[in-house]
């Protein structure tokens, strides 16, 4: 289930920036090209249409990233398939024994 929601967010994720790319804050974007259309509403159709889509796109991926995280957390913390008894140093039981040293050779 959390792939799926991973394959969902990496696509809302690319159509979110793609909308974003077409648009223009000055009202120039994608728009400019229905300059003769203007007349009668186009334009306004068409900021209105990609200001909506990137609102209901970017609460979407919200939406997705919290249920990914969701999806991923069973609730307990992994500690990466290490015990908490390998993290002690056991306990010294024997002196080390002394090194020998070792006489110079003449």
């Amino acid at each position: 289930m959390g792939y799926i929601l991973l394959v969902l967010i990496l696509i809302i994720a690319i159509l979110l920036g793609a909308v974003i790319l077409v648009q223009n804050p000055k009202g120039t974007g994608l728009a400019s090209g229905f300059e003769s259309a203007g007349k009668i509403g186009g334009v306004q159709r068409t900021t209105d249409f990609l200001e909506k889509s990137t609102w209901y796109l970017t609460v979407a991926l919200f939406v997705l990233c919290i249920g990914a995280t969701g999806a991923f957390s069973s609730g307990s913390v992994s500690t990466g398939g290490f015990e908490e008894d390998e993290f002690i140093a056991p306990a010294a039981t024997e002196a080390p024994a002394p090194m020998e040293q070792a006489a110079p050779a003449e």
